[in-house]
């Protein structure tokens, strides 16, 4: 069994799936409503942001997903005591925080890069921090040299061993100027966690200025913490010596309201998402209508559907927020298959997202990927060097396959895909979809999919 299929497992086991494989019968319609909670973008990171605290934080709208599963069992290695408090409600109280043995952390975080996160906290709480190699999505290279950098900033000193990294603050972190290559969100959440108990001022350049970045920057002022928001994606932390704990409903998760209205569009069908809101959607529901998809904002969610004309085909280009999300890509690129015309999609942000493609094609898509990108007077994002385009012609129809998850974007991808098509797909893998999509089994069955685990 190779270690993509482990982490699968894994990831199905923790949120209670008793299958890796599921059968679908697709061709059929979705129709119905299911709800989301908290992003999994920003809940793993709030929960880490707990650490930093004197006093207990009470989290609330955490989804039922495998990486809060991770996350939570390398807070409870660390001595964080972590207790529900009713359906998707925690309480976290890190008043006995301790240093957690490698083994133990590497049996809790698997390929999960959360790890990376915990160590400007830790090294605030204890002095000190350790991180195993680190795993994650295979959707191209994800460096923490970003990360590494910038505790070196702050004054920690990094030590690479064999099993992991090491690092230390032999005397307290200090703030820093931090200048980010590109507005990473993981470099900017570390930046925010470390900087918020650095003693003086951090002045953070070309920093990531995403909804769930800004929800987490409410979460730190919650707990004491010192944050300005200034013009040109500059971030500006005061430190300060001790923070207390929050009380916090999490933002909607964006990226899965995005996977559900792509699963609307690509069946012809008609799904509402409870607990979605405008706001943070405008970019991607712009998008969606120009494909001809249609949306009716309400006072609970947003209701998705395929109006029955001619979906039309659309240039994408993925960026940085506010522009379109490389989340969202991948399940649109599924309905655009069924798009009259040619749709390019360029993908900006990371230089391997488009492997799904391959199983789309064997499923009957008609899915070109340009490695190196393509060059367009039309283009408003400068190129970068690792992008990649896919031009997508169609409508061509969609019959069933057998097919791998590949990573958790592409997985619901997938899923969809063998929803559209004609015939009998078998997915496997499919624990993956689990690491960022609450009880996406249950939410089929609602829908009223025709499918088994197997």
């Amino acid at each position: 069994m190779n270690s993509l299929s482990k982490d699968s497992q894994k990831a199905a086991a923790r949120v209670g799936l008793t299958s890796d494989t599921i059968v679908i019968h697709g061709g059929k319609p979705l129709h119905g409503r299911i709800e989301v909670r908290g992003a999994k973008n920003l809940v793993t990171k709030a929960m880490v942001a707990a650490l930093l605290a004197d006093t207990p934080s009470v989290l609330k709208g955490v989804p039922e997903i495998s990486d809060v599963h991770v996350v939570t069992g390398l807070l409870r290695a660390h001595g964080v005591e972590i207790t529900s408090e009713g359906e998707g409600v925690l309480r976290l109280d890190p008043s006995n925080v301790v240093s957690a043995h490698f083994a133990e952390i590497d049996a809790h975080a698997g390929s999960s890069r959360i790890p990376i996160l915990f160590c400007g906290p830790l090294l605030h709480q204890l002095g000190e921090a350790f991180i195993p190699d680190l795993g994650g999505c295979r959707i191209g290279d994800r460096p923490i040299d970003f990360h590494l950098n910038a505790l070196r900033a702050f004054g920690a000193i990094v030590e690479k061993r064999h099993e992991g990294i090491h690092l230390t603050a032999p005397q307290k972190l200090r703030g820093a100027l931090i200048e980010l290559p590109f507005p990473s969100v993981g470099a900017t959440e570390q930046v925010l966690l470390t900087a918020v108990r650095a003693e003086g001022t951090t002045e953070l350049k070309n920093a990531a200025i995403e909804p769930e970045i800004m929800d987490l920057i409410a979460i730190l002022q919650k707990m004491g913490a010192i944050i300005s928001v200034e013009p040109n994606r500059v971030i500006v932390i005061e430190g300060v010596e001790t923070l207390r704990g929050y009380q916090h409903t999490a933002i909607f998760d964006r990226n899965e309201v995005a996977s559900w209205a792509a699963a609307a569009l690509a069946t012809k069908g008609d799904i509402t998402v409870g607990g979605a809101e405008q706001q943070e959607l405008m970019t991607f529901l712009n998008i969606y209508r120009k494909v001809g998809g249609e949306f009716d904002v309400l006072d609970d969610g947003i209701r998705f559907w395929h109006p029955g004309t001619p979906l039309k085909p659309v240039m994408i280009e993925t960026d940085v927020h506010p522009g379109f999300m490389t989340d969202w890509q991948q399940p649109l690129i599924v309905a655009l298959t069924q798009a009259e015309g040619e749709s390019v999609v360029h993908e900006t942000v990371y230089e391997n997202r488009f492997g799904f493609t391959e199983a789309l094609n064997e499923m009957g898509a008609n899915i070109v990927v340009h490695q190196s990108g393509l060059a367009s007077i039309t283009r408003r994002v400068p190129r970068r060097p690792l992008e990649q385009a896919a031009v997508i012609t169609g409508p061509t129809p969609l019959h069933g396959a057998s097919v791998r998850v590949p990573d958790l974007r592409g997985g619901f991808s997938h899923l969809i895909a063998g929803l559209a098509a004609t015939g009998t797909s078998t997915i496997s893998n499919v624990g993956i979809i689990s690491r960022g999509y609450e009880l996406f089994i249950d939410k089929l069955t609602a829908l009223g999919a025709d499918f088994e685990l197997v």
